[in-house]
């Protein structure tokens, strides 16, 4: 039996709804946690990618994070002009541009990473380890049933 129908299909009800609401909620916490760094959560999203190494060039980090590549130069042009990314010339290939946190980069990066964790920390403070635990599975079972499933073309 699908989980789903018209009936019970209702915002409150829809993961994609309940997903993106507490993204935008999260986006919005970060965004006052962060700014006495001089930070935008996007800017910080960013110096984490490339702190975990999800990305090294511009475009990469635009595709990982689902962000328009005019815009991703943009907003590292800003990080660099503040002395917190810097851009080299890939060794093998002139053409590509790799990008790397500053040692004062990764610094604003971690003091925005601890006030992150506060913040959910925070957010989860009624809630016990086993939920939390329990909530991040799921999540990652959604997200790799998801990339299984490919494409909805329905």
């Amino acid at each position: 039996m699908e989980p789903f129908n018209e009936a019970n299909f209702v915002p409150d009800a829809s993961p994609g709804y309940l997903v993106r609401l507490i993204q935008q909620m999260s986006v919005a916490g970060m965004e006052q946690v962060l700014a006495d760094e001089g930070l935008s959560a996007t800017q910080w999203m960013a110096m984490v990618s490339l702190h975990f190494h999800f990305a090294d060039t511009c475009a990469e980090l635009a595709r990982s994070m689902s962000h328009d590549k005019g815009a991703m130069t943009r907003l590292i042009d800003t990080l660099e002009e503040r002395g917190w990314v810097e851009r080299t010339r890939a060794a093998d290939d002139r053409r590509v541009v790799r990008l790397a946190l500053t040692p004062a980069g990764y610094d604003v990066a971690m003091r925005g990473r601890r006030k992150v964790i506060a913040a959910w920390n925070r957010w989860l403070a009624d809630w016990s380890n086993d939920d939390v635990t329990a909530l991040v599975a799921m999540l990652q079972r959604l997200r790799i049933s998801m990339e299984k499933a490919g494409r909805c073309d329905a």
